[in-house]
């Protein structure tokens, strides 16, 4: 069994007007899965992923990379963003530079790294995205799609074990998200760990093998995708919509068709429906 590279253990975190925006939460994610944090918006997923790499302390509770726990002290941090990198939701967050070279290299600079090391992990970075070739346009006059594989690249050149990656594909057409997703994966099967948070419920059916719901600041369903996905009245008060494929099943189950609601592509959806039916003749 692998060892968990992130874990917290009650988690709390008050904002300084008395607003409690994270409850006790405990979570454990372990090397090599890729897992997603769904909740609405305003459901404490931003917050959450600000105590990951130092970025937020909790009130309460401890973060743990690594089976250490996390200490906020200068030094302490530098080692965590080297262990930790985020990619913002929104790209303006995060791209700065007056080009994509420089800002990719940022990070590593940072590191303190040769400008030979840095040269490579940028040029290795921006070809892993599909964004070599961009080294001296301004980040600002890029498409969002383009901003969003730029941003996942300055994560990259610091080569971290764990990427956390704020609603990846916010604000982008079907080409780009299928983009991102390409890289994601591309990336976990390299050995990285990777967890998202998104409510594109769509995404993460193909994206996460463990996923965590989050309402209201607290953890109130973990486990596996089709686990997750096929409890309809938890997604319900968490404001998720079930994937589509999962929604008509349960439709049919209820009108009295013998299907199992946990199946989440349109494929599986599909074969399900005609093993019930071949069951009924």
């Amino acid at each position: 069994m692998s060892e968990p590279i992130l874990e917290t253990q009650d988690l709390t975190f008050t904002y300084p007007d008395g607003t409690r925006a994270l409850k006790n939460i405990n979570m454990s994610i372990n090397k090599g899965e890729k897992v997603a944090v769904m909740g609405a918006n305003g459901a404490g997923k931003s917050t959450l992923f600000s105590h990951f790499n130092g970025l937020s302390q909790p009130t309460s509770g401890i973060v743990k990379i690594n089976g250490e726990e996390m200490k906020y002290d200068k030094k302490s941090l530098l080692k965590i963003r080297q262990k930790v990198g985020v990619v913002f939701q929104n790209p303006d967050d995060q791209l700065f530079a007056p080009t994509v070279q420089e800002d990719v290299a940022f990070g590593p600079m940072n590191l303190g790294l040769d400008l030979n090391e840095v040269d490579k992990r940028v040029e290795k970075s921006l070809k892993m995205v599909g964004m070599e070739g961009f080294e001296e346009k301004p980040p600002h006059h890029l498409s969002g799609g383009q901003q969003k594989r730029v941003s996942i690249a300055g994560i990259i050149a610091m080569d971290p074990e764990l990427m956390i990656i704020d609603e990846p594909t916010a604000g982008l057409d079907p080409q780009g998200v299928d983009q991102v997703l390409t890289i994601l994966n591309h990336l976990n099967e390299k050995g990285m760990t990777l967890l998202v948070s998104s409510h594109n419920v769509e995404l993460i059916t193909e994206f996460a093998n463990k996923i965590f719901i989050v309402h209201d600041g607290e953890i109130i369903n973990e486990g596996s995708t089709n686990d997750v996905f096929s409890n309809h009245e938890i997604l319900k008060k968490a404001h998720l919509r079930p994937p589509k494929a999962s929604e008509i099943l349960h439709k049919l189950q209820k009108e009295g068709l013998n299907v199992q609601p946990n199946k989440l592509t349109t494929q599986e959806a599909c074969d399900e429906i005609i093993k019930a039916k071949l069951s009924n003749h």
